[in-house]
């Protein structure tokens, strides 16, 4: 059997469970926690993955790694998890099984599609570095298609053309990856170097520091391009994304 064979088993195998299950994906919604004392399997595996990955950061996480907190050997996990890769996918998975899908409105879709987003990041900020992951390789979770098919249906409530609805979810799916990429590596950089990042207003005045001959613009609107609270950033792209997905209607 070849791998894209095996794949493929493996696919129709989680869309049966699903069925079986009353179309939810089985064991998606277990809790995240400290490895115990039991037989090796891959939900074991996913926990301690993310036990080491709130310790330590995704970077630091590896087969070996896991390994090692498992007291067993490397080769031992792939009976469970065939290789970093779909441990990826299976971390982003239960990530996303953690996220609540509204029914559509076409009245409140906008509101519903940022909601869902904003869920989806808050996930990923609770794991440093983890949103890395999503960029691995194309979703095979069943919970992670049930992302996509949730902000599919709001997007197609609304009015939305099919492949314009699909390209925004693409888009929405890559921001919010990688601004939760952004945010955890520089609260790691915080940490390792022991000191605060620099506030607004202090890059504030380091870009008023600039040559205005060179700089005339960023010089003069410093604040603004050094302006915002919180996740307000986040919000301002997306519904910008959103606003464009409603002028094409």
């Amino acid at each position: 059997m070849t791998e894209r064979e095996s794949s493929r088993d493996r696919w129709a195998d989680q869309v049966a469970a699903l069925e079986a299950h009353g179309g939810r994906a089985s064991g998606g919604g277990a809790s995240v926690g400290r490895a115990r004392k039991q037989p090796l399997s891959s939900e074991r595996i996913v926990e301690v993955a993310f036990d080491i990955i709130a310790a330590e950061g995704y970077e630091a996480l590896t087969m070996r790694r896991i390994a090692v907190a498992l007291g067993t050997g490397p080769a031992s996990l792939y009976a469970h998890v065939r290789n970093k890769a779909e441990l990826d996918d299976l971390l982003i998975g239960r990530l996303c099984a953690a996220v609540p899908l509204p029914e559509p409105s076409a009245t409140d879709w906008r509101a519903q599609f940022l909601d869902v987003c904003r869920r989806l990041r808050d996930e990923y900020l609770r794991y440093p570095g983890i949103s890395a992951a999503a960029f691995t390789a194309a979703p095979h979770s069943l919970e992670t298609m049930r992302i996509s098919e949730g902000l599919l249906s709001i997007l197609l409530e609304a009015g939305v053309e099919p492949d314009r609805a699909a390209w925004t979810i693409d888009a929405a799916f890559l921001y919010v990856s990688a601004y939760s990429l952004e945010h955890s590596l520089r609260e790691q950089a915080e940490e390792r170097d022991g000191e605060p990042a620099r506030d607004a207003g202090e890059l504030a005045e380091r870009l008023r520091m600039l040559p205005p001959t060179l700089f005339p613009n960023t010089v003069a609107h410093a604040d603004a391009l050094t302006s915002g609270r919180g996740h307000e950033r986040f919000d301002f792209t997306l519904e910008l994304l959103l606003r464009g997905v409603s002028d094409g209607r």
